[in-house]
C-alpha cells in the first residue's frame, strides 16, 4: 500500500488552518503531519526535520507574519528541492502569481477551492507535477516566453532577481511599489538597485531606466 502524502498546512489564519487540517486528515492516501502560522515556523518545520520525516507538500499561504509565503517558498526550495510547495492564497493577481512560481512553488490555487481541487492539487505536486487554473496557465506562459531569454542576453551580467527588479524599475515602478509586488524589503530593493547600478554602470537611475526600455525591460508594465 502507497504510503499516505505528508503534508504540512501553513497560514496565519487558525480556522483555515484546522479547517483544512480537518479536511485532508481524515483522508486514506494523505496525512497532515504539521501545521504552522508564519512562513518562518514553516521554513524551520521542513529544514529542521529529518529528511525522511519531511512534509512532501507544503500548503502555502502568503500573507503572513514574521515571514511572507513568497520568501518562506524560496528558502524552503532552496533547502529542500524535493518538497513540493502548493500555494492557496486569497487573490490570484499577477504580480503574485509570478512571485510565487520565480521562487519554485509547484501550484497556486485560491481560497474557496473545493476539496476535491485541492486533494488533486496535492496529489499533483508530490507527483512532481505543476497546478495551475487554466487562466493562470496562460498568464504564466506568457510571461516567461520568448522575450525573456532576449533580456537575459541583453544583461548577461546581471542575476534573475537583478534582471527582475530592472524589468519594474524600467516599468515605471518606485523602490516601495517594488518592495510590495516582489514581497521584499525595502532594504534589499535598495541594496539590489544600487548592484544594477554599478554592474551596468548606469550612473542614474534615469540612464539605467532608458538602457532597460531599449533592451526590451518594463514592457509588462
Amino acid at each position: 500500500m502507497t504510503p499516505p502524502i505528508r503534508v504540512l498546512i501553513v497560514d496565519d489564519h487558525p480556522v483555515f488552518r484546522d479547517g483544512l487540517a480537518a479536511l485532508l486528515d481524515p483522508l486514506d492516501d494523505i496525512t497532515v503531519t504539521g501545521r504552522a502560522a508564519d512562513g518562518r515556523a514553516a521554513v524551520d518545520m521542513v529544514t529542521g526535520a529529518d529528511p525522511a520525516d519531511r512534509p512532501e507538500v507544503v500548503i502555502m499561504d502568503i500573507q503572513m507574519p514574521v515571514m511572507n509565503g513568497i520568501e518562506a517558498t524560496r528558502r524552503i526550495v532552496e533547502a529542500a528541492p524535493e518538497v513540493g510547495v502548493l500555494v492557496v492564497t486569497m487573490g490570484e493577481d499577477d504580480s503574485t502569481v509570478f512571485s510565487a512560481v520565480r521562487a519554485g512553488a509547484r501550484g497556486y490555487l485560491v481560497k474557496g477551492a473545493s476539496q476535491d481541487e485541492v486533494v488533486r492539487a496535492i496529489g499533483t505536486v508530490h507527483a512532481g507535477g505543476v497546478v495551475f487554473g487554466a487562466s493562470l496557465a496562460q498568464r504564466v506562459a506568457r510571461a516567461f516566453e520568448a522575450p525573456a531569454t532576449a533580456r537575459t542576453a541583453a544583461f548577461p551580467q546581471l542575476t534573475d532577481r537583478e534582471r527582475e527588479i530592472l524589468d519594474l524599475i524600467a516599468a515605471g515602478r518606485s523602490n516601495a511599489q517594488i518592495a510590495a509586488e516582489l514581497y521584499l524589503s525595502g532594504k534589499t530593493v535598495r541594496n539590489n538597485v544600487s548592484t544594477i547600478l554599478s554592474k551596468l554602470q548606469a550612473g542614474d537611475r534615469a540612464n539605467m531606466i532608458i538602457r532597460a526600455r531599449d533592451a526590451g525591460f518594463g514592457r509588462s508594465g
